[in-house]
């Protein structure tokens, strides 16, 4: 049967970008769908600007004989400056890369006639596999009254003019604590309210009482383990009630409270493509239940970062052009993730917890910050390397919490998909002095810790004594 294209993207975010760029270069012929801007949540609304003004934020601030002052007290408003940024991103940068894809932008949502054909703008488009890229939305959870009053979530809060003068975060996760420090830093008051135990919750709770403590030290309140019972709008402002009593009464509020999986204008069951809350079903390669069609990304629900993201986009492709003995399974590939906070927070492969919870035996590793001069010296001597390993060096997983971690995590992580042992990360040598030195000495500290085993001294005094 004779196909329109080779290959059909819904959804140019990250995934879809990876999926369509790469496989126009190999000299497919590739159609490419996006109902808003190309580069999906990730540029437009999601980690090009959220850093941009992360890093506004950051610059913003000096210390002067200890306290803060702002090194640009005109700085109101960073917002239009980072809608340039973004345009320019996307106009000279992003669009170029597709100069070899056929792209259909902004004629709405594409929906499936059978598993080879799906209609938008209404027009009808081919191809031998089409790949499912459509992201997610921010999730808003059902709270008495949350719709009666106007919220932000990543999708509008860059379309703000000026900077609020006081603001609650729904959900301690990575948006949430990122955009509290971030406007805390331009002088909003910022209150961060969720309901589990420690911020970051999918990351070490030791890093989460660090981060803490920082942000209360910044002037950031911080709320573990509240319910909201109920949202209302009061004068200009919005006020919130916990079913313990508290209330808080903001100028805006930012709802970060997860992500949700929206397929409905998709029409799946035309494609025979089976999907539930969870999102699209997908085997290891990557497959529907329609082996020509492929869902990457966020909509399969699977680690909802975009580094994995466009690593699956990579990962499916190849997988559709390969026979079975040389796929790639996506869920081998270790996914470390980074929370830009200041100090980072970031983890990779598993966290004590699901050690426990497995019954695996582990030794636990860790070196600080404030043990290292470097770190002292560069005023950022907060925060630890953690690592879980087992007596013979298995490497089963890291937290770290300090300055530079989201670099440093990825060695841990290349370490845990290689099997790559601690000692092999003791006798690589670091550059000094950097951050990721510590990541060295976490190593240098468990071979240390078996030097105190009796027998082992022991079998190195004797070691010594014959061949030295």
């Amino acid at each position: 049967m004779k196909y329109d294209y080779d290959i059909i993207c819904i959804g140019l975010g990250p995934a879809g970008m990876a999926v369509s760029i790469m496989a126009s270069e190999m000299g497919l012929k590739v159609c490419g769908i996006e109902k808003d801007k190309i580069g999906g949540e990730c540029m437009n609304v999601g980690c090009v600007p959220s850093k941009a003004l992360l890093k506004m934020a950051r610059v913003n601030k000096i210390k002067f004989e200890g306290k803060e002052i702002s090194l640009d007290p005109t700085a109101a408003s960073p917002f239009q400056k980072i809608r340039d940024y973004v345009e320019l991103v996307g106009d000279t940068k992003t669009s170029k890369m597709f100069k070899k894809v056929d792209l259909i932008l902004g004629e709405g949502h594409a929906s499936f006639i059978d598993n080879h054909t799906v209609e938008v703008g209404g027009r009808k488009v081919s191809a031998k596999c089409i790949f499912l890229a459509t992201g997610t939305e921010p999730a808003i959870p059902p709270i008495p009254g949350i719709d009666t009053v106007d919220i932000l979530t990543n999708k509008n809060l860059f379309g703000l003019n000026e900077i609020p003068k006081s603001m609650t975060v729904l959900g301690g996760g990575a948006i949430g604590t990122e955009m509290a420090q971030a406007f805390s830093r331009f002088g909003t008051k910022c209150t961060v309210i969720h309901m589990d135990s420690y911020l970051v919750p999918v990351g070490d709770p030791e890093a989460g009482s660090i981060l803490q403590d920082v942000f209360e030290k910044e002037g950031i309140k911080v709320h573990n383990g509240k319910s909201i019972v109920k949202v209302e709008k009061r004068g200009d402002n919005i006020a919130l009630a916990t079913e313990d009593g508290v209330e808080i009464v903001s100028e805006k509020l930012l709802v970060a409270a997860g992500r949700k999986i929206d397929l409905t204008s998709l029409n799946l069951e035309n494609a025979g493509v089976r999907y539930g809350k969870g999102g699209i079903e997908v085997n290891r390669y990557l497959q529907t239940t329609q082996r020509n069609i492929y869902a990457v990304g966020d909509c399969n629900g699977n680690f909802l970062l975009t580094h994995a993201a466009m690593h699956q986009g990579m990962i499916a492709l190849i997988n559709s052009m390969n026979p079975w003995p040389f796929k790639k399974a996506f869920e081998k590939y270790i996914v470390p993730w980074t929370v830009f906070t200041e100090p980072q927070v970031s983890c990779v492969g598993m966290r004590e917890k699901e050690l426990k919870s497995r019954n695996i035996s582990y030794e636990t590793i860790v070196t600080k910050y404030e043990d290292y001069g470097v770190a002292i010296a560069e005023e950022v001597a907060v925060g630890f390397v953690k690592v879980f390993a087992s007596s013979r060096g298995k490497i089963y997983g890291v937290s770290i919490i300090g300055e530079g971690s989201g670099e440093m995590i990825n060695e841990w992580a290349l370490a845990i998909q290689k099997k790559i042992r601690i000692y092999d990360i003791m006798f690589c040598q670091h550059s000094f002095p950097t951050m990721g030195f510590l990541s060295k000495r976490a190593a240098e500290t468990w071979m240390m810790g078996k030097m105190q085993s009796k027998f082992v001294k022991k079998v190195c005094k004797t070691v010594f004594k014959l061949f030295s």
